[in-house]
């Protein structure tokens, strides 16, 4: 049984592509693997709060305040949702050419000293092994090639993110061009969905 978890990070509810995406895949997914077990974190609707200088230590040192300690639990809650997912499915659409700041306090929960990466005589070592990751990058120009490749600074940061904790198995679904009118932003949602059907089909994470 594959366990499944999905981060929505965008803030446009029925009108995110993303979400319009990260809906038609678990669909897809359910169809050819009922069994699968879908856990559900919309960061929209239910924020990670942003870290603080009375919160921070209940993530990267010794929690001892009722804030602190609240920081911990929800840092261990994102965590254990993370450890227990075979493949997690991330809506991520491109702000202001990175990743939503919801999306970067979650992971400012789940990057944790000790617990998801290590520091070693021989450099940083991830510490989740075996989890696959697909991210739905919903975007409003054309950021994977071209001359404003370069200002993409949302899928490299996510690579970096995701690798620095272990997961290196990411695989990078684009929605681009969504703002330049009706007919384009369809054809990048058709083309998103064909290539995720690619994606689920092809993966014997998923499928199995």
């Amino acid at each position: 049984m594959n366990n499944i978890l999905v981060i929505n990070s965008s803030v446009s509810g029925e009108a995110s592509v993303s979400q319009l995406l990260v809906r038609s895949a678990v669909q897809r997914v359910l169809e050819v693997n009922p069994s699968a077990m879908v856990t559900y974190r919309d960061l929209s609707d239910a924020p990670v709060p942003h870290l603080t200088a009375y919160t921070v230590a209940g993530v990267r040192g010794m929690p001892e305040t009722q804030a602190e300690l609240a920081a911990q639990a929800l840092s261990n809650e994102l965590i254990d949702e993370l450890k227990a997912a075979d493949v997690v499915l991330i809506g991520a659409p491109m702000y202001n050419f990175s990743i939503p700041s919801s999306l970067r306090a979650w992971f400012d929960h789940v990057l944790r000293p000790r617990v998801t990466f290590a520091y070693s005589k021989a450099g940083v070592q991830g510490l989740l092994k075996g989890i696959r990751v697909i991210v739905i990058e919903s975007r409003g120009g054309l950021y994977s090639e071209g001359p404003t490749k370069e200002m993409d600074f949302q899928e490299p940061y996510l690579k970096t993110l995701l690798g620095f904790i272990g997961i290196t198995d990411v695989t990078f679904v684009h929605a681009e061009k969504i703002g330049s009118g009706p007919e384009a932003r369809e054809l990048a949602i058709e083309t998103a969905k064909a290539r995720l059907e690619e994606v689920i089909i092809d993966s014997e994470q998923l499928v199995i």
